[in-house]
């Protein structure tokens, strides 16, 4: 009865270890969605300012000829 009771005890810490482990796994995945979206945003701006930055350099090219 004592083995029975001990695998009862086991077992219970393993099911809430592996809880713990998938709500923090859920949160990371939260936090990769959120961080990728970020990512889209700021590779927009940035291809957005290469454009200024092209538009720029040629009209000051223009300019200083």
């Amino acid at each position: 009865m004592a083995k029975k009771d001990r695998l009862k005890e086991v077992s219970v810490k393993i099911g809430t270890t592996l809880g713990k482990a998938d709500k923090q796994a859920r949160k990371f995945k939260k936090a990769g969605v959120v961080a990728k979206e970020e990512l889209q945003v700021i590779s927009k701006q940035i291809d957005e300012l290469k454009k200024q930055l092209a538009k720029t350099t040629k009209r000051l090219k223009h300019a200083l000829k």
